[in-house]
Protein backbone atom coordinates (compact mmCIF):
# COMPACT_ATOMS: atom_id res chain seq x y z
CA UNK A 1 0.00 0.00 0.00
CA UNK A 2 1.71 3.25 -1.15
CA UNK A 3 1.61 6.19 1.61
CA UNK A 4 -1.29 8.51 0.13
CA UNK A 5 -3.76 5.15 0.16
CA UNK A 6 -4.57 5.82 4.08
CA UNK A 7 -5.71 9.04 3.58
CA UNK A 8 -7.59 8.45 -0.15
CA UNK A 9 -9.51 5.27 1.59
CA UNK A 10 -10.10 7.72 4.22
CA UNK A 11 -11.70 10.10 2.04
CA UNK A 12 -13.69 7.88 0.03
CA UNK A 13 -15.26 6.20 2.90
CA UNK A 14 -16.27 9.82 4.15
CA UNK A 15 -17.67 10.06 0.40
CA UNK A 16 -19.63 6.81 0.84
CA UNK A 17 -21.23 8.34 4.06
CA UNK A 18 -22.18 11.19 2.95
CA UNK A 19 -24.06 9.31 -0.06
CA UNK A 20 -26.02 7.56 2.20
CA UNK A 21 -26.79 10.04 4.30
CA UNK A 22 -27.64 12.56 1.55
CA UNK A 23 -29.94 9.51 -0.04
CA UNK A 24 -31.60 8.41 3.58
CA UNK A 25 -32.50 12.18 4.61
CA UNK A 26 -34.07 12.56 1.44
CA UNK A 27 -36.64 9.26 1.87
CA UNK A 28 -36.86 10.23 5.18
CA UNK A 29 -38.22 13.82 4.06
CA UNK A 30 -40.30 13.12 1.51
CA UNK A 31 -41.39 9.67 3.12
CA UNK A 32 -45.37 8.84 3.06
CA UNK A 33 -45.27 5.04 4.06
CA UNK A 34 -43.81 3.75 7.27
CA UNK A 35 -42.62 0.19 8.38
CA UNK A 36 -40.61 -0.86 11.64
CA UNK A 37 -39.26 -4.07 9.24
CA UNK A 38 -39.03 -2.82 5.65
CA UNK A 39 -39.12 -6.18 3.80
CA UNK A 40 -41.76 -7.78 6.15
CA UNK A 41 -44.19 -7.38 3.52
CA UNK A 42 -42.08 -7.99 0.55
CA UNK A 43 -39.55 -10.99 2.06
CA UNK A 44 -41.66 -13.31 -0.67
CA UNK A 45 -40.17 -11.61 -3.57
CA UNK A 46 -36.64 -12.65 -2.31
CA UNK A 47 -37.47 -16.49 -2.44
CA UNK A 48 -35.70 -18.71 -5.02
CA UNK A 49 -35.16 -22.28 -5.68
CA UNK A 50 -31.98 -23.41 -4.31
CA UNK A 51 -32.03 -25.85 -7.13
CA UNK A 52 -32.36 -23.30 -9.61
CA UNK A 53 -29.94 -23.08 -13.09
CA UNK A 54 -30.59 -19.96 -14.51
CA UNK A 55 -28.70 -17.37 -12.56
CA UNK A 56 -25.59 -16.27 -13.97
CA UNK A 57 -24.40 -14.83 -10.11
CA UNK A 58 -25.07 -17.96 -8.72
CA UNK A 59 -23.01 -19.58 -11.23
CA UNK A 60 -20.01 -17.57 -10.22
CA UNK A 61 -20.49 -18.39 -6.52
CA UNK A 62 -21.05 -21.92 -6.87
CA UNK A 63 -17.58 -21.96 -8.75
CA UNK A 64 -15.67 -20.71 -6.01
CA UNK A 65 -17.83 -23.24 -3.13
CA UNK A 66 -16.08 -26.01 -2.07
CA UNK A 67 -17.81 -28.99 -0.12
CA UNK A 68 -15.26 -28.32 2.71
CA UNK A 69 -16.19 -24.78 3.22
CA UNK A 70 -17.95 -22.64 5.74
CA UNK A 71 -19.33 -19.74 4.15
CA UNK A 72 -20.38 -16.38 6.14
CA UNK A 73 -23.79 -14.55 4.01
CA UNK A 74 -24.16 -11.08 5.50
CA UNK A 75 -27.69 -10.06 5.05
CA UNK A 76 -28.59 -13.43 3.84
CA UNK A 77 -32.59 -12.06 3.58
CA UNK A 78 -34.60 -14.81 2.75
CA UNK A 79 -32.19 -17.47 1.50
CA UNK A 80 -31.44 -16.84 -2.40
CA UNK A 81 -27.93 -17.53 -2.10
CA UNK A 82 -27.73 -18.89 1.63
CA UNK A 83 -29.99 -21.74 0.42
CA UNK A 84 -28.27 -23.11 -2.89
CA UNK A 85 -25.12 -22.42 -0.92
CA UNK A 86 -25.72 -24.92 1.66
CA UNK A 87 -26.56 -27.93 -0.63
CA UNK A 88 -22.65 -27.84 -1.49
CA UNK A 89 -20.91 -26.43 1.17
CA UNK A 90 -20.40 -27.57 4.52
CA UNK A 91 -22.24 -24.60 6.49
CA UNK A 92 -23.24 -21.45 6.07
CA UNK A 93 -24.35 -19.06 8.39
CA UNK A 94 -26.58 -16.92 7.59
CA UNK A 95 -26.88 -13.01 9.48
CA UNK A 96 -30.34 -11.47 8.82
CA UNK A 97 -31.54 -8.47 10.43
CA UNK A 98 -35.24 -8.11 9.22
CA UNK A 99 -37.57 -10.68 11.20
CA UNK A 100 -40.03 -11.29 8.12
CA UNK A 101 -36.51 -12.81 6.24
CA UNK A 102 -36.02 -14.60 8.81
CA UNK A 103 -38.85 -16.53 8.77
CA UNK A 104 -39.04 -16.83 5.03
CA UNK A 105 -35.40 -17.99 5.62
CA UNK A 106 -36.06 -20.54 8.05
CA UNK A 107 -39.03 -22.37 5.92
CA UNK A 108 -36.97 -22.45 2.92
CA UNK A 109 -34.04 -24.69 5.01
CA UNK A 110 -37.34 -26.93 6.32
CA UNK A 111 -38.85 -27.15 2.84
CA UNK A 112 -35.52 -27.69 1.36
CA UNK A 113 -34.35 -30.64 4.13
CA UNK A 114 -31.29 -28.46 4.62
CA UNK A 115 -29.42 -28.90 8.48
CA UNK A 116 -26.44 -27.35 7.82
CA UNK A 117 -27.65 -23.33 7.64
CA UNK A 118 -26.92 -21.37 11.05
CA UNK A 119 -29.14 -18.19 11.33
CA UNK A 120 -27.79 -15.55 13.47
CA UNK A 121 -30.64 -12.33 13.97
CA UNK A 122 -28.71 -9.19 14.11
CA UNK A 123 -27.72 -6.34 12.11
CA UNK A 124 -23.67 -6.05 10.34
CA UNK A 125 -21.26 -5.56 11.63
CA UNK A 126 -23.03 -5.58 15.48
CA UNK A 127 -23.64 -9.66 14.69
CA UNK A 128 -19.77 -10.23 14.55
CA UNK A 129 -19.63 -10.43 18.60
CA UNK A 130 -22.36 -13.37 18.03
CA UNK A 131 -20.71 -15.52 15.53
CA UNK A 132 -18.07 -17.16 18.86
CA UNK A 133 -14.43 -17.81 17.72
CA UNK A 134 -12.87 -15.93 14.74
CA UNK A 135 -12.55 -16.51 11.93
CA UNK A 136 -16.08 -18.11 12.05
CA UNK A 137 -16.24 -18.93 8.18
CA UNK A 138 -13.93 -19.52 4.94
CA UNK A 139 -15.76 -17.11 3.10
CA UNK A 140 -17.84 -13.93 4.16
CA UNK A 141 -20.62 -13.24 1.21
CA UNK A 142 -22.91 -9.98 0.80
CA UNK A 143 -25.12 -10.13 -2.18
CA UNK A 144 -27.06 -6.53 -2.47
CA UNK A 145 -25.87 -5.40 0.80
CA UNK A 146 -23.88 -2.39 1.19
CA UNK A 147 -25.22 0.49 -0.84
CA UNK A 148 -26.84 2.24 2.37
CA UNK A 149 -24.27 1.03 4.51
CA UNK A 150 -23.25 4.83 6.41
CA UNK A 151 -20.00 3.57 7.81
CA UNK A 152 -18.75 0.97 5.16
CA UNK A 153 -15.09 1.08 6.55
CA UNK A 154 -15.99 -1.18 9.75
CA UNK A 155 -18.47 -3.09 8.10
CA UNK A 156 -15.80 -4.41 5.42
CA UNK A 157 -13.44 -4.69 8.98
CA UNK A 158 -15.58 -6.84 9.88
CA UNK A 159 -16.48 -9.02 7.04
CA UNK A 160 -12.61 -9.59 6.79
CA UNK A 161 -12.37 -10.27 9.97
CA UNK A 162 -15.31 -12.76 10.11
CA UNK A 163 -13.48 -15.02 7.16
CA UNK A 164 -10.50 -17.16 7.21
CA UNK A 165 -9.80 -16.95 3.18
CA UNK A 166 -11.90 -14.56 0.96
CA UNK A 167 -14.07 -12.08 1.05
CA UNK A 168 -17.07 -11.91 -1.81
CA UNK A 169 -19.28 -9.22 -2.94
CA UNK A 170 -22.09 -8.75 -5.14
CA UNK A 171 -22.98 -5.87 -6.38
CA UNK A 172 -24.65 -3.47 -9.10
CA UNK A 173 -23.47 -0.83 -10.93
CA UNK A 174 -26.33 1.39 -9.56
CA UNK A 175 -27.81 0.25 -6.24
CA UNK A 176 -31.49 -2.24 -6.77
CA UNK A 177 -33.09 0.97 -6.05
CA UNK A 178 -32.41 3.06 -8.59
CA UNK A 179 -34.65 1.19 -11.24
CA UNK A 180 -37.66 3.69 -9.16
CA UNK A 181 -35.41 6.54 -9.79
CA UNK A 182 -37.02 7.88 -13.76
CA UNK A 183 -40.30 7.74 -11.39
CA UNK A 184 -38.80 10.57 -8.61
CA UNK A 185 -38.79 13.14 -10.92
CA UNK A 186 -42.74 12.77 -11.83
CA UNK A 187 -44.29 11.59 -7.85
CA UNK A 188 -41.67 14.31 -5.89
CA UNK A 189 -40.32 16.96 -8.27
CA UNK A 190 -36.70 15.94 -7.72
CA UNK A 191 -34.56 14.19 -8.71
CA UNK A 192 -33.30 10.71 -6.40
CA UNK A 193 -30.11 11.15 -4.52
CA UNK A 194 -27.60 7.92 -5.37
CA UNK A 195 -26.22 5.46 -3.36
CA UNK A 196 -22.25 4.61 -3.79
CA UNK A 197 -22.49 1.32 -5.58
CA UNK A 198 -20.02 -1.26 -7.61
CA UNK A 199 -17.88 1.29 -8.97
CA UNK A 200 -17.51 2.73 -5.24
CA UNK A 201 -16.41 -0.49 -3.79
CA UNK A 202 -14.42 -1.35 -6.33
CA UNK A 203 -12.52 2.01 -5.20
CA UNK A 204 -12.20 1.61 -1.86
CA UNK A 205 -11.24 -1.56 -2.19
CA UNK A 206 -8.46 -0.36 -4.52
CA UNK A 207 -7.02 2.30 -1.05
CA UNK A 208 -7.51 -0.37 1.12
CA UNK A 209 -4.84 -2.25 -0.90
CA UNK A 210 -7.14 -5.19 -2.08
CA UNK A 211 -6.46 -7.02 -5.00
CA UNK A 212 -10.19 -7.53 -6.20
CA UNK A 213 -11.18 -9.42 -9.11
CA UNK A 214 -14.47 -8.88 -11.10
CA UNK A 215 -16.68 -11.11 -12.86
CA UNK A 216 -19.45 -9.28 -14.51
CA UNK A 217 -22.75 -10.79 -15.52
CA UNK A 218 -25.68 -9.33 -17.39
CA UNK A 219 -28.23 -7.49 -15.19
CA UNK A 220 -31.45 -9.44 -14.77
CA UNK A 221 -35.28 -7.69 -14.98
CA UNK A 222 -37.01 -7.89 -12.44
CA UNK A 223 -40.41 -8.99 -13.36
CA UNK A 224 -44.08 -9.67 -11.74
CA UNK A 225 -47.00 -11.21 -12.06
CA UNK A 226 -49.38 -8.42 -11.99
CA UNK A 227 -49.69 -4.81 -12.25
CA UNK A 228 -50.57 -4.60 -9.22
CA UNK A 229 -47.73 -6.33 -7.80
CA UNK A 230 -45.35 -3.71 -9.87
CA UNK A 231 -46.87 -0.94 -8.22
CA UNK A 232 -46.90 -2.19 -4.72
CA UNK A 233 -42.79 -3.07 -5.56
CA UNK A 234 -42.42 1.03 -6.92
CA UNK A 235 -44.35 2.42 -4.01
CA UNK A 236 -41.75 0.79 -1.56
CA UNK A 237 -38.71 2.35 -3.54
CA UNK A 238 -40.96 5.83 -3.92
CA UNK A 239 -41.81 5.69 -0.47
CA UNK A 240 -45.47 7.22 -0.87
CA UNK A 241 -48.57 5.71 0.24
CA UNK A 242 -51.34 3.98 -2.23
CA UNK A 243 -54.13 6.42 -2.80
CA UNK A 244 -52.48 9.93 -1.80
CA UNK A 245 -51.82 12.95 -4.34
CA UNK A 246 -48.48 11.55 -5.39
CA UNK A 247 -49.61 8.22 -5.78
CA UNK A 248 -52.11 9.33 -8.35
CA UNK A 249 -49.07 11.00 -10.34
CA UNK A 250 -47.38 7.70 -10.22
CA UNK A 251 -49.89 5.68 -11.36
CA UNK A 252 -50.88 8.60 -13.81
CA UNK A 253 -47.28 8.02 -15.53
CA UNK A 254 -47.20 3.80 -15.00
CA UNK A 255 -48.71 3.28 -18.39
CA UNK A 256 -46.03 4.93 -20.44
CA UNK A 257 -43.10 3.22 -17.84
CA UNK A 258 -44.18 -0.27 -17.60
CA UNK A 259 -43.95 -3.53 -20.19
CA UNK A 260 -45.84 -7.24 -20.39
CA UNK A 261 -43.08 -9.49 -21.36
CA UNK A 262 -42.28 -12.87 -21.72
CA UNK A 263 -45.71 -13.38 -19.35
CA UNK A 264 -44.89 -10.80 -16.86
CA UNK A 265 -44.80 -7.06 -15.40
CA UNK A 266 -41.55 -4.91 -15.61
CA UNK A 267 -40.29 -1.61 -16.65
CA UNK A 268 -40.21 -0.89 -19.99
CA UNK A 269 -36.47 0.53 -19.22
CA UNK A 270 -34.27 -2.45 -18.57
CA UNK A 271 -32.16 -2.24 -15.97
CA UNK A 272 -28.79 -0.36 -16.47
CA UNK A 273 -25.23 -1.51 -15.98
CA UNK A 274 -24.33 -4.94 -15.16
CA UNK A 275 -23.65 -7.02 -11.18
CA UNK A 276 -20.52 -7.72 -10.63
CA UNK A 277 -18.96 -10.35 -8.53
CA UNK A 278 -16.15 -9.24 -6.61
CA UNK A 279 -13.64 -11.47 -4.52
CA UNK A 280 -10.83 -10.61 -2.64
CA UNK A 281 -8.15 -12.67 -0.63
CA UNK A 282 -8.28 -11.84 3.30
CA UNK A 283 -4.95 -9.88 4.51
CA UNK A 284 -3.00 -12.01 6.63
CA UNK A 285 -3.56 -11.78 10.08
Amino acid sequence: MNSDAPALSADLEAAWSEHVRANREQAERLRESQSSDFYAPVSSLFVADPRRTDEPVLDVLQSIARPDAAWLDIGAGAGRYALPLALRVREVIAVEPSAGMRRALRTGTEEHGLTNVRVVPGSWPEALEDLGQLPAADVALIAHVGYDIERIGPFLDAMEAAARERCVAVMTDHSPGAVADPFWPIVHGEERSPLPALPDLLALLDARGRRAEVVRVERSTRSFDSVDALAAFLRRQLFIAEGGEKDLRFRAAMPGMIAFRDGAWTLAAGPVGSVGVVTWAVPRR
